[in-house]
């Protein structure tokens, strides 16, 4: 893992939650994008090395509006930045982490993504991302 890639925050409303980041940030938001597989709209915000995505549930059995059921708003994920995702996956199963979706599937801004199961890494829930090549 090279480094943190984004922090995912689970939101009920996107445009109000676009403008208090704004307001903390000092800055406005550079990508909005729809991952309708996940049932998710998110916007990014850059911090320095750093990225901050806002998740907006579209459809009441996407995982986010799940989440948003159980426990609110709030920090959702931590994202890592890997160069190569598949042998990553194989490298964490080998060291028993449980992993959601073993096969990367595509995610937003650009993104081949994979999820690790909460059970396996103290109840937080880590992505790994890896840049597709267009």
């Amino acid at each position: 893992m090279r480094k943190i890639e984004h922090l995912g925050i689970a939101v009920k409303d996107l445009s109000k939650s676009n403008e208090l980041f704004k307001k903390l940030l000092g800055k406005s938001n550079y990508k909005e994008e729809e991952v309708s597989g996940e049932g998710v709209l998110t916007s990014f915000f850059q911090v320095g090395d750093t990225k901050i995505e806002l998740l907006e549930a579209t459809r009441d059995d996407s995982p986010i509006a799940k989440y948003l059921e159980k426990k609110s708003e709030g920090i959702h994920h931590i994202a890592f930045d890997v160069e190569d995702i598949y042998a990553e996956v194989e490298r964490l199963k080998a060291e028993g982490f449980e992993i959601l979706n073993e096969t990367p599937k595509s995610g937003a801004d650009n993104k081949l993504v994979v999820f690790l199961h909460p059970k396996s890494t103290n109840g937080v829930l880590v992505e790994l991302c890896q840049e597709k090549n267009n």
